[in-house]
């Protein structure tokens, strides 16, 4: 959510930055609302001070025997009365009309983010491994499915598409690949581990800008409830309605959560296997901080993710993205986009994105300066460690080895029960 008293103080930056995202300036819709809905408090204010002067006058007026100046006045609240409910009415449409016009617009971007229409105009910042060469690549739906441990065809009479049965060797795999990061970022990345509910209220993933601009994309219950997206929904509302202290910052959080999308925008993209799912595990990242040290957050969040990736020694390269490539909410982010030699292309897998304080105003989450000055709203801050299915597709195809088994990665074979290799129906 934007500051209205900033847009007024800084329109012109305002709108060059929604530019940048391929917007149309919108300042001067947003203030002239601003000043619909100033003007509506200040009737309402008026009418509120002219009834309580009037109904002290009217007893002036009865201890001086002024039955007729007693009586206009009496008149004259009566009219009061019956006004200010409309004005009361008034006001809350005014701010609620400033409300939905400001809470549909996307973060600004960060004056160092690249300028860009869609993803053509992200700028690689580095790359890590060397993808290692392959005689026949194959995808990996085709390795699941030739080993006998990934099946589509059972999950699609059980749920429909974008739907899958992991067995045997598979299933643990994926188990294991959680069990590795959520244990790397806790133990060693010093994350604080959350277990949150997957059901939320409506103003949850409203403060972290899902809704009402991605209601489209999450599943809701009869109920009303919202299934999440992923765990940064409600990691980031832990903070939500609070001051916090300022030795308390920064708070960093993580979770091994299913996430559960509807792909309402994905028709006809990656249809097949397991890249885009109505239903996946991740491991996400949080951190709540100060608007002075986001940007460092930003920069040591995103080489806890890619420190996944260096253990399970996949190749991969590391994307600032542009602006029109951007999420809602982020202010700046870098996409971690692991190699697939079944594509013969880099997929992303992580996005680590800060928010600086948009989301916080949604939640109204503060922090008091050790300076005793009033609150200020921190700075959220969120990515992937890593997608989990992700991760296993890439493992899959990278280890895929001559004899069409595939050896599991040595940071893993704790987590496997010391197995070393899948092999058919293992």
């Amino acid at each position: 959510m934007h500051d209205i008293r900033f847009i007024r103080e800084n329109p012109d930056f305002f709108d060059e930055r929604l530019r940048s995202r391929g917007l149309a300036p919108l300042s001067a819709e947003l203030i002239s609302l601003d000043d619909r809905r100033k003007h509506a408090v200040s009737e309402l204010q008026a009418a509120l001070e002219r009834r309580n002067s009037t109904s002290r006058e009217i007893g002036q007026a009865k201890a001086a025997r002024d039955e007729d100046r007693a009586q206009r006045l009496m008149t004259e609240v009566a009219d009061l009365k019956e006004r200010v409910p409309q004005l009361e009415e008034a006001e809350r449409m005014a701010g609620l009309e400033l409300e939905q016009a400001l809470e549909v617009i996307p973060n600004l971007p960060k004056p160092d983010v690249p300028v860009g229409t869609d993803e053509t105009g992200n700028v690689e910042r580095h790359r890590f491994g060397t993808p290692r060469p392959l005689t026949s690549p194959r995808e990996h739906f085709e390795i699941g499915e030739s080993l006998g441990l990934m099946d589509f065809e059972a999950a699609s009479k059980l749920s429909g598409s974008r739907f899958v049965v992991l067995r045997g060797a598979l299933a643990r795999l994926e188990r294991a690949l959680g069990q590795f990061m959520i244990d790397l970022h806790t133990q060693e990345h010093g994350y604080t581990e959350i277990a949150p509910p997957l059901l939320v209220r409506d103003e949850i993933p409203y403060g972290t800008g899902n809704l009402p601009k991605a209601a489209e994309d999450m599943f809701r219950t009869r109920e009303g409830l919202w299934l999440i997206p992923t765990a940064e929904v409600p990691l980031t509302n832990l903070v939500r309605e609070s001051i916090l202290a300022e030795d308390a910052l920064p708070m960093r959080f993580v979770a091994l959560t299913p996430c559960f999308r509807s792909e309402a925008g994905a028709a006809g993209r990656d249809t097949r296997g397991m890249l885009r799912q109505h239903q996946f595990w991740k491991c996400e990242l949080v951190s709540v901080t100060t608007p002075e040290s986001s940007a460092d957050e930003h920069e040591r969040m995103l080489s806890c993710a890619e420190d996944v990736l260096k253990r399970l020694e996949l190749p991969f390269r590391t994307v600032t993205l542009c602006t029109g490539d951007m999420g809602f909410a982020s202010a700046k982010t870098y996409d971690i986009e692991v190699w697939l030699p079944g594509q013969g292309t880099y997929r992303e897998i992580s996005s680590c994105s800060v928010c600086t304080d948009f989301q916080a105003r949604r939640m109204n989450a503060r922090y008091r300066p050790r300076d005793s000055k009033g609150p200020r709203f921190v700075h959220t801050l969120n990515g992937s460690g890593v997608a989990v299915g992700r991760a296993l597709i890439a493992v899959l195809e990278n280890y895929l080895d001559e004899d069409s088994s595939v050896t599991v990665p040595s940071a893993l074979i704790p987590y496997m029960g010391g197995l070393r290799r899948i092999e058919r129906n293992s």
